[in-house]
């Protein structure tokens, strides 16, 4: 056992021997070669070792029979009988069938009917007693192949131990880990059917004691030419040679089932690798094992494991040919007695070639709640240098075996034939042992195995035949899986609970009223506006009479009743009434007098109708004298903004540096509805933006309380805590938001800078990884699919090859672009030329990165290429459709840069952004020039941002974002000329900037400084049309006055005080229009509010002061 010192309490109690007792107990269906009722034992073999046989037992003539034999070994850490080989070694159980002697026969003769195979992987999940029915799988010309259709051979059989083969720590703190080896695709051309027989083997070695290494060895692989893909579901094999019967060979209920290349954690997942991964899987040489090796850890290996993984990353697999020499020369001797034609034991040494490695990533499993990893590993040749590099292992397992006791245990694991005996057979006899070698400078193991010869030798130092992997692009299929992850992952209820925890409790909604006093109310509702439209009835009939003075008498009112009544009849008002007040009745019936059910007799539904009137009639006085007796309530002021329309004007305020206002403007949203979820992140963000961290908090915060499940709020709150320093709450947050939402690549993206910020790379890699995925999957739903081919099986017309090419909006890599044409060079016709003039060609400082290609159409030239222009030949072949790669029109941390911008957490946005410089399809591009401009923006950096926007338009000139923001830098650096040539060219777009509204009010606002009046009166009745506002209005008003146009200006100024009555510069202007209209009252009205509330421009003020001695009035102050 491992030298742990927090595991030697576990050493106490496993290192000693523990018998495991197997008992056959009773066999069916059995069928002899020499009636119906053989005459059989059992034979149980485990480890290469038989343990025992059974009575001879004679079976029924139902072919049942009992043996009820016990066998037992001993299994204990330093003896032969192992828990590693507990956990991948079968007991194998063999019928044999005794046969009648002949005449003059002196030995019995026996023959093998069948195996069945016991695995005993229960034993390691802490089982001390499993049973358990096998099938007895027949030997090839065994009669129990031809047992009846519904008849199955098979064994009953119980295994126990009296205590636990693991303690209590070793079962919650080990693991166990189960590799397979499915097969080596596109293997050398080298490898050929024919010739002396190879041994293909695959090996590793793993922590399984300690830091004690277990090799993992995986042999006899088979070496099949191309043609079919290997079907799938197909089972997984037992990694032992000694198994005879060829259905005992599959490890019941585990199968190999593949899946989608892109679920994959290997290489060659991509688009563009996955016509090299068809091609390697049908048409090219194969070498198939399909064996799965397991090996329990105990859990001092286990945290090794996990150490080795985060510090070297790659595993080292390695790859190897040996030839099976069979033995040619030989010396007589002791064991060829009898003459029976022996072979020496002595064979010839071969050397191992084709040594090749594949590096296997096992940084997924420190993933948390990862288990499995599976995928295609490139083989290259095995060079140390290049091995130590990136594993940090020296040791080589085919070429550099370890002392004499690591050779037997590599022969116990199937690198050589198990010590056991042959089988009796039908004529068989013991054949004499035979000597194997496995060679090592200056040492050599012999161990009993068969005729065969498995050698290794030196690697030479250029591996020569090692580099034919690589040249012929060779890759190796192979899945690693635990049973418990290495790293565990909180339980999304665990999260979720953490999260309610830390958001302070809400007092709950009032709750609305119901039952029978609901009932009552709605009825005296109904009645109220019942008597409201007769009432309004009523005036309209006789209220001008009324008004004419009529004497109104008691005939009077009895002709004035009868004439209501005929018109409420006649028109039909009358039977609309009784169906608006049904409903408030049948709920009085139902919540007061709890009447569902039908009556049974005519006298309780008259007298119940009776009760009911009188209560009816009661409640309708009641609600009259309600009505009658208190003045009615004047109904609220109308409401003219919207919850959007308030957000546009805090935004407007925000642009123009009126954090006061705008705070304003965000608190009365939430004033007038708290259980708005955007409300609050907005706020929120606006505190952000004006460094309140404590009121951003609480805001997100709110809106939480609101949603436990809503991913900004989850967000948003990770991120405040991230900037109190809260690290704990923060990862709680972004991990609950994972949970909530595994598909969002917005959520996994967050997440994973905030592991960036913590420097912990492998989750880093994790939840990078995850978003990648996600957002392949999603642009593989959103491709369309491919042209169909026509009846006659020909490809579409070259005139449709066009939407084949990536449109002007996608973000293609220079070297994505390159490798999806060039694997389409040397097709079939039609062809497609693309030329590049060199003298075309933009100039942007920047390193190969993704580019927009609304920059590159200008430059693709379709036709006979120019002169000295770089022509690259497109051809799409009769029957391989052209590959198009899935390249993300924005990557997944351009995504986030936006939502974080928004969100006004810089911090994180410069992470993000910095990522985007090194990921494969980002690169300083277009869209994170942008974003970073407005980071400075922010700042108020204004030299960074002119660069940064400067950088952009070198890549896309035509983009109306860049030109919007390069308005607002020089609106803001006070030129205003070249403002407005940015803010013309913006507006001259087709496609609209992102925010077109604040473009409208700066160029408008430059227009009336330039006087430019009937420019500005348009620009701002565009505004308002598209989203009016406060300035939008005033811009129209100002723009009207100044031409003249009062009664224009008087309405637009009007708009605009209806949207804000606490505009003072809106006042101002309406004093203007009001005296220059002859209008005292109202100008000195307007005046006055002007002044109360603090007109701030000067200019305006002086302005109305002469109009006021002009006219003579308007300032009620003199």
């Amino acid at each position: 056992m491992a030298a742990s010192a927090s595991f030697h309490h576990t050493d106490l109690l496993v290192n000693v021997a523990k018998p495991v007792s197997i008992v056959v107990l009773e066999a069916r269906d059995l069928k002899g070669i020499k009636g119906d009722s053989p005459v059989t034992y059992v034979r149980v073999e485990y480890n290469g070792v038989v343990l025992g046989d059974s009575s001879k037992m004679e079976a029924s003539l139902e072919g049942n029979v009992k043996y009820n034999y016990r066998a037992n070994f001993d299994c204990h850490p330093d003896g032969p009988h192992t828990l590693d080989d507990v956990a991948h070694k079968p007991v194998l159980l063999t019928v044999i069938e005794v046969l009648p002697k002949e005449k003059k026969q002196k030995e019995e003769k026996t023959a093998t009917l069948g195996q069945a195979v016991l695995d005993l992987l229960p034993l390691l999940e802490g089982l001390c007693f499993f049973s358990s029915t096998l099938q007895v799988h027949p030997l090839p010309g065994s009669p129990l192949e031809t047992l009846r259709p519904d008849a199955k051979c098979a064994i009953d059989v119980s295994v126990s131990v009296q205590e636990s083969l693991l303690s209590p720590t070793q079962l919650l703190e080990g693991n166990l880990l189960r590799v397979t080896v499915e097969a080596a695709y596109a293997v050398p051309e080298a490898f050929v059917p024919t010739g002396p027989p190879q041994n293909y083997m695959v090996g590793f070695q793993v922590p399984a004691v300690g830091e004690k290494e277990c090799p993992f060895m995986f042999k006899n692989g088979t070496l099949k030419l191309g043609g079919e893909r290997e079907p799938v579901p197909r089972p997984k094999k037992w990694p032992v040679v000694n198994i005879l019967a060829p259905g005992g060979q599959n490890i019941p209920d585990s199968f190999i089932v593949g899946g989608p290349y892109e679920e994959e954690d290997g290489e060659l997942t991509t688009a563009e690798e996955r016509e090299i991964r068809i091609q390697g899987e049908i048409i090219k040489k194969r070498i198939v094992w399909d064996l799965e090796r397991r090996c329990y850890l105990d859990p001092a290996a286990v945290l090794c494991l996990q150490k080795r993984i985060a510090d070297s990353r790659y595993w080292p697999v390695e790859m190897t040919r040996v030839p099976l020499v069979a033995s040619t020369k030989g010396k007589t001797g002791k064991g060829d007695k009898g003459g029976g034609g022996g072979v020496a034991g002595t064979v010839e040494e071969e050397a191992i070639s084709f040594h090749g490695v594949a590096f296997v990533n096992l940084v997924p499993l420190l993933y948390p709640g990862v288990k499995r990893i599976r995928g295609a590993f490139r083989v290259t040749a095995y060079h140390d240098s290049e091995v130590f590099e990136k594993t940090k292992v020296l040791f080589s397992l085919f070429r550099d075996i370890g002392p004499q006791g690591t050779i037997a245990k590599l022969g116990m694991m199937g690198l050589l034939a198990p010590h056991t005996k042959n089988l009796p057979g039908k004529n068989t006899k013991e054949d004499k042992p035979k000597e194997s070698i496995l060679r090592k400078p200056s040492m050599v193991a012999r161990k009993d195995t068969s005729d065969i010869t498995i050698d290794g030798a030196p690697s030479a130092v250029q591996n020569l035949e090692g580099q034919q992997y690589v040249e012929s692009g060779t890759f190796l299929v192979i899945e690693f899986a635990l049973d418990k992850p290495l790293v565990p992952k909180r339980l999304p209820e665990e999260l979720a609970s953490r999260v309610r925890e830390m958001i302070p409790p809400r007092p709950q909604l009032p709750r609305k009223t119901a039952g029978a006093k609901k009932a009552v109310e709605d009825y005296h509702t109904q009645i109220t506006s019942i008597a409201d439209s007769i009432l309004d009835e009523y005036h309209e009939l006789f209220g001008r009479s009324l008004a004419e003075g009529l004497v109104v008498d008691s005939q009077v009112l009895e002709d004035q009743k009868c004439q209501l009544n005929y018109e409420l009849n006649s028109s039909g008002k009358y039977f609309a009434f009784k169906e608006q007040l049904k409903h408030a009745v049948v709920k009085i019936v139902r919540e007061k007098y709890l009447k569902t059910n039908a009556f049974d007799s005519l006298d309780q539904l008259q007298a119940f109708l009776s009760e009911l009137y009188v209560y009816l009639v009661d409640q309708m006085h009641v609600a009259l004298n309600q009505m009658l007796s208190h003045q009615s309530q004047s109904p609220p002021p109308p409401v003219f903004t919207t919850s959007d329309q308030l957000r546009l004007f805090a935004r407007e305020a925000q642009m123009n540096g009126d954090f006061a206002l705008a705070s304003i403007y965000y608190q009365e949203r939430l004033a007038r509805d708290r259980q708005d979820i955007g409300s609050w992140l907005d706020y929120g963000s606006f505190c952000l933006l004006t460094e309140d961290i404590l009121k951003a908090q609480e805001c997100f915060y709110e809106a939480l309380a609101l949603d436990a499940n809503h991913l900004p709020s989850l967000l948003l709150c990770g991120i405040v805590a991230v900037m109190l320093e809260k690290d704990e709450d923060a990862e709680v947050y972004f991990e609950d938001a994972t949970c909530i939402e595994p598909s969002s690549i917005l959520a996994w993206t967050i997440l994973g800078l905030f592991y960036d910020m913590q420097g912990n790379t492998i989750r880093v890699e994790m939840a990078f990884h995850e978003a990648s995925k996600l957002q392949k999957a999603h642009l593989a739903k959103e491709r369309p699919p491919p042209e169909s081919v026509d009846g006659g099986g020909r490809k579409p017309p070259a005139s449709r090859l066009g939407s084949m090419i990536p449109t002007g909006e996608e973000l293609v890599s220079e070297e994505t672009l390159e490798t999806s044409i060039k694997t389409q060079v040397d097709l079939l016709e039609p062809t497609l030329t693309l030329s590049l003039p060199e003298e075309e060609q933009v100039p942007v400082p920047m390193p190969k990165s993704s580019k927009r290609l609304s920059v590159i159409p200008s430059k693709l030239k379709m036709g006979i290429p120019k002169e000295g222009a770089k022509s690259v030949v497109v051809t799409f072949g009769a029957e391989v459709a052209p590959v198009v790669p899935l390249v993300p029109t924005i990557t997944i941390f351009m995504e986030a840069a936006v939502f974080l911008l928004e969100a006004n957490a810089l911090q994180f946005v410069h992470r993000a952004l910095a990522h985007e410089l090194l990921c494969p399809h980002g690169g300083p591009s277009c869209d994170y020039y942008l974003v970073l401009a407005q980071t400075y923006l922010h700042k108020a950096e204004y030299g960074k941002m002119e660069e940064c926007l400067e950088l952009a338009l070198q890549i896309d000139y035509l983009n109306p974002n860049i030109w919007a923001q390069k308005g607002h830098l020089s609106f803001l650096t006070g030129n205003t000329s070249e403002a407005k040539d940015c803010y013309e060219r913006t507006i001259s777009f087709v496609t609209d900037a992102k925010d077109m509204h604040f473009v409208y009010l700066r160029l408008g606002s430059i227009y009336l400084e330039e006087k430019e009046y009937d420019k500005a009166k348009n620009i701002y009745l565009v505004a308002s049309k598209k989203s009016p506002s406060c300035l939008t209005w005033l811009g129209v008003g100002i723009a009207c006055y100044r031409l003249k146009e009062f009664v224009e200006a008087e309405d637009a100024l009007s708009e605009a005080n209806a949207l804000n009555n606490n505009n003072a510069e809106v006042w101002a202007y309406l004093a203007l229009v009001c005296m220059q209209g002859g209008r005292q009252l109202e100008a000195e009205q307007s005046y006055k509010y002007a002044v109360k509330l603090e007109l701030a421009n000067e200019l305006l003020l002086q302005e109305i002061k002469m109009v006021q001695q002009e006219v003579g009035f308007g300032d009620p102050s003199f």
